[in-house]
């Protein structure tokens, strides 16, 4: 007797060491939603607060990466700009990065229609453009474009408030003395804002457009 009492503490003990299977409750299935959200970077923010400070129209755009070294990161959609007086058209503009978009708006208020005002007498009303992202290298390399990244614009022509169209094609060499040096004017002060500018004089891949691309060159031509 004296041996089955010493045996049942230890078999209370084992027993509470032993996993005992239990039956459990079903586990209910988890539904989770989506909770992924817009939520840019700080310099993305703070770019995007210079761009509002701008009184520029955009849209913020998220990111999309489509390989080969072609994105659209840190971009936004213009929709209008502002110059000293009036709203800035713009036609065929695509994504920009936040970088071309400030940089472009500068350059439309104080470079092109000041310039206008002053050299043709009449304001900038919309800037007209072949675009800004396009996944492709530059002509006759294997470099990658800067509008492979959205982080240059293609400048084609400029229509004043008075309903004159001064395009880069016709009037770099063709216009007025006035529309020729309003050209070059713009084109001048491009190279001062963008760190590449390219215009008719570079190629004649160029002769109808200036080439605008926010990058850290210093290529002006």
């Amino acid at each position: 007797m004296r041996r089955y009492l010493l045996i049942l503490p230890l078999v209370a003990t084992l027993s509470a060491c032993m996993d005992i299977p239990q039956a459990q409750a079903p586990r209910k299935q988890v539904v989770r939603q989506s909770t992924t959200t817009f939520s840019p970077e700080p310099e993305f923010r703070q770019c995007l607060s210079e761009l509002g400070a701008q009184h520029a129209s955009f849209t913020p755009l998220p990111d999309r990466y489509f390989g080969t070294g072609c994105s659209t990161v840190e971009t936004v959609q213009l929709s209008s700009l502002q110059s000293d007086t009036a709203s800035l058209g713009l036609t065929n503009l695509g994504p920009v990065t936040c970088n071309v978009a400030t940089t472009f708006a500068a350059w439309a208020r104080y470079g092109v229609d000041r310039a206008a005002e002053q050299i043709l007498g009449s304001r900038l009303a919309r800037i007209e453009t072949f675009g800004s992202y396009n996944c492709r290298n530059v002509a006759g390399t294997g470099r990658r474009s800067g509008h492979a990244t959205a982080n240059a614009i293609d400048v084609s022509a400029f229509v004043l408030a008075d309903g004159r169209r001064i395009s880069v094609l016709d009037d770099w060499n063709g216009g007025t003395p006035a529309e020729r040096r309003f050209l070059r004017i713009v084109h001048a002060s491009a190279c001062k804002r963008f760190g590449t500018t390219l215009g008719p004089d570079y190629n004649a891949a160029h002769a109808n457009h200036f080439h605008v691309e926010a990058d850290r060159a210093d290529f002006c031509r």
